[in-house]
């Protein structure tokens, strides 16, 4: 944290009051160390999981935090009001700390490592001596428009302001053509300058501050012109349809931020907590981590949880855009936002308000919002160059004409003020913006959030994707692929045996073959004397029979000889990728059968890779550091053209940049938890199952919410349209300007006809551009 002011307090008292934080926190049993630093914000503290868990110590950290913002408020207010208050206090001082400690209350930017909870506040104080007191603010590390203060919105007396410059600037038209007074003529067309230049001088003030040229100033100075000309009403034209024009810009322009900006409107302001057998309906600002709240059925979830009693189905396209509703039971996670189905659920909160899925991905849009594309900014840097190349130009038109050559004034200040006009970049300046919010609002909507423009521009060039195998092109967890029981022997007890034996165990082998039998319907009994065989498989007693599960070492070490139909049998399934096991009664000495089990390609693996390949990319890849037989099945299974497998992450950077080399940009699909080599590696890293992740968020590229793999060719199609229309209004704003520009000086072109190009053009791109806001493939 920077303070960006000089202040009055010295590092003396400013020890004494941010010890109030450590002193508060110290007292709690767990808290071994607390550590607050003042200049960085930086607060550490070292805890015993032993003694306090870390939802505990996460409450803990917002409850002193607040106790010592309580504290130190008290001081504040008695300052203020010139009480009294401690010997070390100023105003200054204890209003900042105020600032501080409240914001530690919401507790931004924490994570616990070990027995370690760390938080940076990444805010700037900034002190304000506008008025007679001191005002404190947050400044966001993004600048927001803040409307003014009042009852209008900034957009709102945009729209008065465009209004008002039409009536005035009619009414001194009509004025002067009924002979009023010269005054009253004068006063409305003054009048009509005021308000269609308002916001546009603010702007060029802004940018003469910081010593740069904008299009704006372009356009005053040639409203201006045309009024030193003895022409105020084709000025106030000129304002009028300047002032229309940036009015349709910021309602379309804001019409592309509020269509994800609307998400949070999902989010119910309360909550019932649920307090014993005592239910409360509260603010959802104060619940807190561990507080148990009730979702009725039909309603949507306040905020992100675990659910604890209670099963229902859960539409969950705000956040994941999957279409079909999810099953949750106890256990699984659910996210603010969402809408429960016909069962009331009872969840713990795990994440505070402004630190949801829901609040992340609108954030990240905003942020996404701001990142620009390359195209942007080379255009960004192309206005002000050309901003000086108009005003230059405009300058040579009025004094080699005037001076050199000896034509009339006001027709060489006529076309001088005409060619300001016809000239500005405007149109050509918000053609990339307008389309590149406009798309990464319209995927964020459909649960693919992009990271910036520049992403998206990458994206739309890739030639080669690039997939992880487990848990990207599979569904992650092993399924029992096969059952076969030995001659004599019933399947339907064979399966039930194993399974009771299996349920003992933890590993995710045994889990799918329990699954297998519940899924059957099949009852478990209970399995007793078991034992795991690290490294050959486990063994029980079930219904007085010991049964035996394991690969060909289990056997050997017990002296016991396979089968040679088992073992071809076995050699048959692992030549498909499947690991193999064998079952077998000591008790009665018999074969029970074999079962196999692997890892499922995912359903529409296949339909996903064959719309890559009919989309244009060139090359599909599998990249695993699973064994070559089971690679050979998936990537076959899978369609993809090649596959690379025993691969460390170092090598599967080395992979991505062979295919960089050989085939140009590639994007790297994993699932943002092992693949962060990778996913930096890649021209565009792609992260799948965002949804409650902070990896994936993290690590990638562009972020796909859910497992909908049918979202990876979503993308880069978007992408694509992105970029063909940022080219349809770079090309078609290049044309007017040009056309205008002949105009201007071939046919003479009025200056009116000038500024409904000029701004018409502004308008279309803005259009064009809001029609990726519906794109579908």
């Amino acid at each position: 944290m920077t303070i960006t002011e000089n202040t009055i307090a010295s590092p003396a008292i400013e020890k004494r009051c941010t010890t109030l934080l450590e002193d508060t926190l110290t007292g709690y049993a767990g808290i071994t160390q607390v550590d607050f630093n003042f200049e960085n914000g930086h607060l550490k503290a070292a805890f015993d999981p032993n003694i306090i868990s870390q939802d505990q110590v996460m409450h803990l950290v917002r409850k002193s935090g607040e106790e010592a913002y309580s504290r130190v408020a008290h001081c504040a207010a008695k300052a203020q009001y010139g009480e009294e208050a401690c010997s070390h206090c100023t105003l200054e001082l204890s209003q900042r700390l105020q600032t501080q400690f409240q914001t530690i209350a919401g507790l931004p930017e924490a994570r616990i490592v070990g027995n370690e909870i760390t938080a940076t506040l990444n805010q700037t104080l900034v002190m304000s001596h506008e008025t007679s007191d001191v005002e404190l603010t947050l400044s966001m590390q993004e600048k927001k428009r803040v409307p003014p203060r009042g009852k209008f919105s900034t957009e709102q007396i945009e729209i008065i302001f465009t209004v008002l410059t039409a009536v005035t600037g009619i009414a001194g038209f009509v004025a002067s053509l009924m002979s009023v007074h010269a005054l009253v003529v004068g006063l409305l067309y003054t009048a009509a300058y005021a308000f269609g230049g308002y916001f546009g001088l603010l702007e060029s003030i802004t940018a003469l501050k910081a010593k740069t040229l904008n299009v704006d100033l372009l356009m005053i100075l040639a409203s201006i012109g045309a009024a030193i000309i003895g022409q105020p009403a084709e000025g106030a034209i000129l304002l009028f349809l300047f002032s229309l024009s940036n009015t349709l810009q910021s309602y379309a322009m804001d019409r592309s931020r509020k269509a994800i900006e609307k998400l949070l409107d999902l989010r119910p302001a309360t909550a019932l907590r649920k307090q014993g057998d005592t239910l409360t309906e509260v603010s959802i600002d104060r619940l807190r981590l561990g507080d148990v709240v009730v979702v009725r059925p039909g309603e949507r979830f306040p905020i992100d949880g675990q659910v604890l009693a209670g099963e229902s189905q859960v539409d969950q396209s705000p956040i994941t855009g999957e279409s079909i509703p999810v099953r949750k039971t106890p256990g699984d996670e659910v996210f603010a936002g969402t809408v429960n189905g016909s069962a009331a659920l009872e969840i713990r909160v795990n994440r505070l308000a402004e630190d949801t899925t829901l609040a992340r991905i609108v954030k990240m849009v905003e942020e996404a919002q701001s990142t620009k594309a390359n195209t942007q900014r080379m255009l960004d840097n192309f206005e002000e160059v050309y901003a000086i190349f108009v005003l230059g130009a405009a300058t040579l038109l009025v004094i080699i004409p005037y001076f050199i050559m000896g034509q009339a004034f006001d027709p060489v200040f006529y076309r001088a003020m005409t060619w300001l006009v016809v000239a500005s970049p405007c149109a050509l300046v918000i053609s990339t913006p307008a389309s590149f919010l406009s798309a990464i609002a319209n995927a964020a909507r459909q649960g693919v959030l992009f990271k910036g423009g520049a992403h998206m521009e990458r994206a739309a060039e890739l030639k080669v994707v690039a997939f992880d195998k487990t848990g990207t092109l599979t569904n992650g967890t092993p399924q029992l692929m096969h059952l076969k029981a030995s001659e004599g022997v019933d399947e339907g007890t064979f399966l039930q045996w194993v399974a009771a034996v299996e349920s003992r165990s933890e590993h995710p082998l045994a889990n799918a073959i329990v699954q297998a039998a519940q899924k059957r319907g099949i009852e478990l009994p209970s399995a007793v004397d078991f034992r795991a065989l690290v490294g050959q498989g486990v063994e029980g007693k079930v219904e007085g029979n010991k049964i035996w599960i394991g690969n060909e070492r289990l056997y050997a070490e017990r002296g016991l000889t396979v089968p040679q139909y088992l073992l071809d049998e076995m050699c048959s399934l692992e030549d498909t990728g499947q690991t193999v096991m064998l079952a077998y009664n000591a008790t009665a000495a018999t074969w029970l059968g074999t079962l196999a089990l692997a890892d499922t390609l995912r359903e529409d693996a296949l339909q996903m890779v064959t719309t890559l390949k009919n989309i244009g990319i060139k090359h599909v890849v599998m990249l695993t550091g699973d064994n070559a037989r089971v690679a050979a099945e998936i990537a076959d299974r899978a369609g993809v053209d090649e596959y690379h497998a025993g691969l460390l992450p170092q090598d599967k950077v080395t992979a991505l940049k062979r295919l960089q080399n050989q085939y140009g940009p590639v994007a790297m699909v994993g699932d943002g938890v092992n693949d962060a080599p990778s996913l930096a590696t890649a021209d565009v890293g792609i992260a799948m199952g965002g949804a409650g992740t902070d990896v994936a968020i993290e690590t990638a590229d562009i972020v796909l919410m859910s497992d909908d793999l049918s979202k990876i060719p979503f993308t880069i199609e978007l992408a694509r349209r992105a970029k063909r229309v940022v080219w349809q209004n770079l090309t078609f704003s290049l044309a007017v300007i040009v056309l205008l520009v002949a105009g201007a000086f071939g046919i003479h072109m009025p200056l009116p006809l000038g500024v409904v190009g000029h701004e018409g053009s502004t308008v279309i791109v803005v259009i064009n551009g809001l029609r990726l806001l519906k794109y579908k493939v």
